[in-house]
């Protein structure tokens, strides 16, 4: 029977690209990490001596804390963050259960360098549309959930990289952009070796919008639709986001969920006959 205070693998699972998803904190020790060097999407890697200070930044929400196996280091973390007034739980059987589950990790060797903020920085050409805010809402939901982005003008991009280290992104000459048909979005995917169905049915959708290849799949054009009413309802490109990462979260479920249910009108139609 499940500990009280634990949370196991599939339901982390089913929480992990959702606005729901809680704060993961990685604890396993630098050998064990070494073993295995991928993440829980949104996790952050931290030893026990930064552990001390990480409740200052966690916010009034869900904490899951994890080791390698489950045991004395998450399960010693999670209850120390109770006593502090957080809702916290331990990932039964840490990394090795979630691995042996073939769950989705993601490599955090492609992450930005670290600097004095805990959460990563990233820019982009102004006025998005498709790319700009499904590569936003990837990083955001799978890789840093307080990634803050900066949206300015083309040509100012990578001098304001260079100033407020930030890394750009689609924009061209730089890394996470667009390689032969693959958009930003498809590379952000397999530069972090985000391995999730849902994901690639996601990032079909993706390209074909943003690339206009419309015939990749019919969600496309519905993507490219609603993406670009949004730009024309905001003026202001991280309202226009906000408002972006709810309509992928949509698509999101859809590609993991609801990808075999129909709807059709009425559905309670009584039958009558003839006789």
């Amino acid at each position: 029977m499940p500990a009280p205070d634990s949370i196991s693998a599939d339901k982390l699972a089913k929480l992990v690209g959702t606005p729901k998803c809680p704060v993961i904190l990685d604890l396993r020790t630098s050998d064990d990490f070494a073993l295995a060097p991928q993440l829980v999407p949104t996790a952050r890697h931290i030893s026990l001596d930064a552990f001390e200070a990480a409740p200052q930044s966690m916010g009034s929400g869900t904490v899951v804390t994890l080791c390698a196996q489950g045991h004395a280091i998450s399960q010693g973390a999670a209850a120390l963050l109770r006593t502090q007034g957080l809702a916290a739980e331990y990932l039964e059987g840490g990394f090795k259960a979630w691995s042996e589950a073939k769950l989705p990790t993601f490599d955090p060797a492609k992450l930005p360098p670290s600097n004095t903020r805990t959460n990563t920085i990233r820019v982009t050409r102004s006025r998005p549309k498709i790319d700009r805010i499904a590569c936003p809402w990837l990083i955001r939901r799978f890789i840093d959930q307080d990634a803050q982005f900066l949206y300015v003008a083309p040509s100012e991009v990578e001098r304001v990289g260079e100033l407020f280290g930030a890394t750009p992104f689609d924009i061209e000459n730089v890394f996470w952009s667009h390689r032969g048909e693959l958009c930003t979005f498809d590379v952000m995917l397999a530069e972090f070796a985000l391995n999730l169905p849902a994901l690639d049915r996601l990032a079909r959708i993706v390209r074909g919008a943003d690339t206009h290849r419309l015939d990749l799949g019919p969600e496309a054009a519905g993507l490219l639709a609603a993406a670009l009413g949004l730009s024309r309802l905001y003026s202001d490109d991280l309202a226009q986001l906000e408002a972006g990462m709810t309509l992928f979260d949509a698509f999101f479920r859809w590609a993991r969920d609801a990808t075999g249910e129909t709807h059709n009108w009425p559905t309670n139609k009584v039958e009558t006959s003839n006789g």
